[in-house]
């Protein structure tokens, strides 16, 4: 990370030369394989996990990379790497796959009419 952009919304962010594929995504990819196979989570973020990693390893042009991800700015697609894999760590925590603990109340999901 040699410096900071001068120019764009990404200003403070550290100018990120090459595509993520080293930083976050095979990261993500691990942490995922610690939640279940059948939990939602899992599936769809694997899904796109993978989806943005096969464009990173073939697309060597960070403008065109930034086009296909359309995450913005790569420093931005890095960032947002970060976040997805903190919270791959708090849905291992929270083990959303777990069923409930007590059953829900009859009306908890009924709108008012």
């Amino acid at each position: 990370m040699a410096g900071l952009r001068e120019w764009g919304a990404c200003f403070s962010l550290s100018l990120c030369p090459s595509p993520p594929t080293a930083n976050g995504y095979p990261k993500i990819l691990d942490i995922l394989e610690r939640i279940p196979k059948n939990a939602a989570y899992r599936t769809y973020a694997e899904q796109i996990t993978n989806e943005k990693l096969s464009m990173a390893k073939v697309e060597p042009d960070v403008k065109k990379l930034e086009d296909q991800l359309q995450g913005g700015q790569l420093e931005e697609v890095v960032f947002q790497a970060g976040n997805e894999l903190s919270l791959a760590g708090k849905m291992i925590h929270w083990e959303l796959w777990e069923p409930l603990l007590e059953e829900l109340p009859a009306n908890q999901w009924k709108q008012p009419i």
